[in-house]
């Protein structure tokens, strides 16, 4: 549709599908569950396979459905393509698995979540360097670059503890180095902020999370802002540089992860984001608007120690969220207890709150951080980035305020 970027965020979701004929006018792309795909002409099916034509050579390295979503991510991001996996952690170590290299280098967050931190550990493990820096503080990643850093990783809003990174200035530091940077969208999602606007190179999104919102479907993206220019990218292989060079790092993506990993995005999970994806702004005006509201509650409260939230003017970079995010400031949100209160037995008196490790659901849920999540990490790491034994992490949904509310006051009471 050629009026395609005058449209508003949902217009456009909503009506991305429509751009081509759909079979019998079904509103949404079909499921398409095959794994294999047949050519009458046996040129035309070794382009395909050599990334000279369009096409499906297996399923293991996308399928029909999937391109569906791919086209509405990208537009979400304003990128210039999507390539989608079976999770967000999926999307992230296909980042590493297919443009580094032995001895390579990677600057990240002291802040990302405990899985990712976990993944960069291995990867340190397998031979690249791994440094871990406060990405709230450009400086600290500039400090931490090395001849050999090819990549830097950073959260737009960490989980837990809800740091805001640095973005902007760090982008313009990636962008003089010519340094791929990756900026994970997940706790903002496209609708709130796009990282495109802040220099990105490539975009993670855990579609898992806001962008799918109904906590059944598990899948994750990497979207290529056409901001890195590939060419001065040194780990590209040759057999991946046919095509114009805004393609080689998503080709790239596709072939050594997708191909060789196998963590591909399942049609059916591909087919629930899709239909998730279309209420995001939706979902998100309202889960924005229950958290600073239960952020402000919790704030007061005598047997609340702290609250982290952007949305606080308390919080360490409520001033820059306010200007990289405009006004809103997302569903998660962290609180220590005061001393003496057990959180697990406050957790046990939350009615309509579900104790559960997802987020970005249309439910309110908790769950104690360093018991679960970022138990692993033992309690020096814990305290390094700032996780308190007492804190409670809070992924607020949809639900009526005041039944919120009343559900946290009851539980604290």
């Amino acid at each position: 549709m050629s009026n395609d970027a005058k449209r508003g965020f949902t217009t456009a979701i909503l009506h991305a599908d429509r751009g081509a004929p759909i079979e019998h006018g079904a509103l949404h792309k079909p499921l398409h569950v095959s794994v294999a795909y047949g050519y009458r002409d046996a040129n035309e099916l070794a382009a395909v396979f050599q990334g000279r034509a369009s096409g499906y050579a297996y399923g293991r390295q996308g399928n029909p459905t999937s391109a569906a979503l791919e086209a509405k991510l990208t537009a979400m991001e304003g990128g210039v393509g999507t390539v989608t996996f079976a999770t967000g952690m999926a999307a992230i170590g296909a980042i590493m698995i297919a443009l580094l290299r032995h001895g390579d280098h990677v600057v990240a967050s002291q802040f990302v979540f405990g899985n990712t931190s976990s993944l960069l550990l291995t990867l340190e493990a397998h031979g690249q360097g791994v440094t871990f820096v406060d990405a709230t503080d450009a400086a600290q990643v500039e400090a931490a670059l090395t001849p050999a850093t090819r990549l830097v990783f950073v959260e737009t809003i960490a989980n837990p503890r809800v740091q805001v990174a640095d973005l902007v200035r760090i982008g313009e530091l990636c962008r003089a180095r010519g340094i791929v940077y990756v900026v994970d969208n997940t706790m903002t999602s496209p609708w709130l902020f796009r990282p495109v606007t802040a220099g990105a190179s490539l975009v993670v999104n855990a579609l898992t999370k806001y962008i799918g919102g109904h906590g059944n479907a598990l899948g994750g993206a990497v979207t290529d802002t056409g901001l890195f220019d590939w060419t001065r990218y040194p780990n590209i292989y040759d057999s991946y540089k046919s095509q114009p060079p805004q393609n080689w790092g998503l080709q790239q993506l596709r072939k050594k992860a997708l191909r060789d990993w196998g963590a591909t995005l399942a049609p059916e999970q591909a087919h629930h984001i899709a239909i998730g994806a279309e209420t995001l702004a939706l979902r998100m005006e309202r889960i924005c608007a229950n958290a600073l509201a239960l952020a402000r509650f919790l704030g007061t409260h005598r047997m609340v120690r702290a609250v982290h939230y952007p949305g606080l003017a308390s919080h360490g970079q409520h001033a820059l969220a306010q200007e990289l995010f405009g006004g809103r400031f997302g569903g998660l949100l962290a609180f220590e207890l005061a001393d003496g209160v057990d959180p697990m037995a406050f957790l046990n008196r939350l009615r309509i709150v579900v104790l559960s490790s997802n987020l970005g659901d249309n439910r309110t849920l908790a769950i104690p951080v360093a018991q679960t999540i970022f138990y692993e990490m033992g309690p020096q790491r814990r305290a390094a980035m700032g996780i308190a034994e007492s804190l409670i992490r809070i992924s607020v949904g949809i639900e009526d305020r005041e039944d919120l509310i009343d559900d946290f006051d009851q539980a604290l009471g």
